[in-house]
């Protein structure tokens, strides 16, 4: 048992820190906002995140990176996707030395400005080389982790004992862990499902039945591969649990936030109505805009996220973006996994 510092005190961080203190692990929770951090440290409770879960008083709840990150062998980043550049700034500028020897990047996304996925982007801002930087991801929602519900996720990273020591530290009865050699694969299919659980939401709002999810999910996944694997990422990833796994579980449920921005886009709804009334980050959508730009720039096609794009950023109608989407020129469904 180790001391562990979570960053990020958002919904899966506050869950992460209580199935890591559940392991026996000395938890230290980091809240960016000081009066926050203050508010959950003095009631133990994370609200709106998780208000039936109280923090147990063996987690400090604190405002300081530096305390944070003390003695801790394992840091884990869970902020969103555009907060991870500047936490790795801040890592750097705080000059911990010599700092965890193992950091788990739990962010899931696509930077917009770089088209960079999280490990890379904290590794780059912090100088913590990639190596020392484990991806944790897969199908997991944080209320049934939180009751301890069975949940199987997979440890990524460039280093075998650093993914090993990862899924040692995490591993429980409830939560089980495998390794994985391929943290860009991993990060890759866990930031395009949350993009696909969008559409799922839509096809789901405007009750186009089960036919239409069937083909959905695979033909996301199948634009997920395309992406996936131009960039260097291993097919069998996708086929996993970051992959289809991950994918399943959150264009299927209104426990995911990505899948409710959907449902409330069928339904007419402002897609800033919509946001404001989650009070929590649907990763979707900011990831959206980077893939687009991403899968442009590698000469990858990907119509169903280019639908979604087009549905929340030039006011496209959902039905609108069905019907293009059955337009589409007629191919076969095989023609390598890389065009």
């Amino acid at each position: 048992m180790s001391t562990i510092g979570v960053l990020g005190a958002g919904s899966w961080g506050t869950t992460l820190a209580l199935h890591l203190e559940r392991q026996g692990h000395a938890v230290r929770l980091w809240e960016f906002d000081a009066a926050r951090a203050r508010e959950v440290a003095a009631t133990r409770l994370s609200l709106p995140f998780l208000p039936e879960h109280p923090l147990p008083t063996t987690i400090r709840v604190t405002a300081s990176l530096e305390e944070a990150l003390d003695a801790a062998p394992i840091a884990v980043i869970v902020v969103p996707s555009h907060a991870v550049r500047g936490l790795g700034e801040q890592v750097a500028a705080g000059g911990a030395t010599p700092g965890p020897e193992i950091w788990v990047s739990a962010a899931k996304g696509i930077e917009e400005a770089s088209g960079l996925t999280p490990r890379v982007v904290f590794s780059r801002a912090s100088g913590i080389p990639e190596e020392r930087i484990v991806v944790l991801a897969g199908p997991s929602f944080a209320a049934e982790v939180a009751v301890q519900l069975p949940t199987a996720v997979l440890a990524a990273g460039s280093d075998a004992q650093a993914t090993e020591r990862v899924q040692a530290a995490f591993s429980s009865d409830a939560f089980r862990v495998y390794t994985s050699a391929d943290p860009l694969g991993v990060e890759i299919g866990v930031a395009v499902k949350n993009v696909i659980a969008i559409a799922a939401g839509i096809a789901e709002g405007l009750g186009l039945g089960r036919n239409a999810l069937g083909a959905l999910l695979t033909r996301g996944l199948a634009e997920t591969m395309r992406l996936g694997v131009r960039l260097g990422a291993r097919p069998e990833t996708f086929l996993g649990l970051a992959g289809i796994g991950d994918l399943v579980i959150t264009s299927t449920s209104e426990l995911s936030r990505n899948y409710r921005v959907g449902l409330g886009l069928a339904r007419g709804r402002g897609l800033s109505e919509i946001l404001i009334e989650l009070r929590m980050v649907a990763e979707g959508v900011r990831t959206c805009r980077a893939i687009v730009e991403l899968a442009g720039r590698h000469g990858v096609e990907m119509p169903i996220t280019t639908q979604v794009h087009a549905v929340l950023f030039e006011g496209r109608d959902p039905r609108r973006a069905v019907l293009e989407l059955m337009r589409r020129p007629l191919r076969p469904e095989f023609r390598g996994v890389a065009e």
